[in-house]
């Protein structure tokens, strides 16, 4: 594995500010809640300590794949407004020093939560940060517009592990809430890559909407998001939840799709007249949070 092009010189020393950028502490944020909703969402339970210890695990872990992507697509974070004032584009890092801090803290997560918890939650985050770092940055990005497809399982193998974390397992709800995050991420990112576009375009980075157009990008964003909203279902469906969280992910659903039908609708070309696609991406968010706020929720309720 290697960087494609070399970095710019470093012109200062890189403080504690940038070595918590490339960790893409936003990106982050929202990995490690939806793990921390599968441990509570778990059957068992765990001492507070080893509970922290696990979230950590799987925070250093994603942060990890973050510093990993950052050192391998620099060359083209440089050639990206949203992108270029990271620490590697800016110069305010070397290249040998982000990969190495990747490294560090991915094998330094994964034998932690080895030894603190149970090895299966181990094995998966060691996938996690795998599958992120070398099917997705390396593999697919540069190659295929189905990155974001494929790549979607990067931020869903997190909730495989907080679940096993618990129980030392993986059952099929488990793999429900895999499969929610898994659909969610294409609707989620395209709708940032529709108002992106030109940005992604001139980093020569084939997301859809560079390669197939607008609008078979707001076709596959309606699409994705019906086939998203019947899986988020299927746990109350099939007994797995209550319908605390199964009327919640079915309000947050018709939302959702109503969003997506409005980009569908959209015929916009500039990135200014992108509403309905801003709206979609920012309600995304907000929507994944909920619905696994909706399942801690009704765990809790569970008597």
């Amino acid at each position: 594995m290697r960087q494609s092009t070399a970095s710019p010189p470093v012109t200062a020393f890189a403080e504690w500010r940038d070595y918590f950028a490339l960790l893409k502490p936003r990106v982050m944020t929202l990995v490690v809640f939806t793990a921390f909703c599968a441990m509570i969402a778990a059957p068992g339970t765990l001492h507070p300590f080893i509970a922290f210890t696990g979230i950590l695990c799987i925070a250093v872990a994603a942060g990890a794949s973050g510093a990993l992507n950052q050192w391998y697509e620099a060359d083209i974070d440089a050639l990206m407004k949203r992108t270029a004032k990271r620490p590697l584009p800016a110069g305010k890092m070397a290249a040998g020093e982000a990969l190495a801090f990747g490294i560090a803290l991915s094998v330094g997560s994964v034998a932690i939560m080895g030894v603190a918890l149970n090895w299966v939650a181990a094995f998966w985050l060691a996938v996690s940060v795998l599958f992120y770092v070398l099917v997705y940055t390396v593999w697919l990005k540069r190659r295929t517009p189905q990155n974001i497809v494929i790549g979607g399982a990067a931020g869903a193998f997190p909730v495989i592990c907080g679940w096993a974390a618990v129980t030392g397992d993986t059952p099929l709800l488990a793999w429900i809430l895999f499969g929610i995050i898994f659909l969610w991420t294409p609707p989620h990112f395209w709708a940032l890559a529709l108002f992106m576009e030109a940005d992604y375009s001139k980093a020569g980075v084939p997301m859809l909407p560079v390669t197939h157009g607008l609008r078979h990008t707001r076709i596959q964003i309606l699409l994705y998001s019906l086939l998203l909203v019947p899986v988020t279902i299927a746990p109350a469906v099939l007994g797995l939840t209550g319908w605390a969280y199964g009327g919640t992910a079915v309000t947050l659903g018709i939302i959702f799709i109503a969003l997506a039908i409005k980009v569908w609708r959209n015929t916009a070309t500039l990135a200014a007249d992108m509403a309905p696609e801003k709206q979609l991406f920012k309600f995304s968010l907000l929507y994944l949070a909920c619905l696994f706020g909706a399942l801690v929720a009704d765990r809790l309720l569970l008597p």
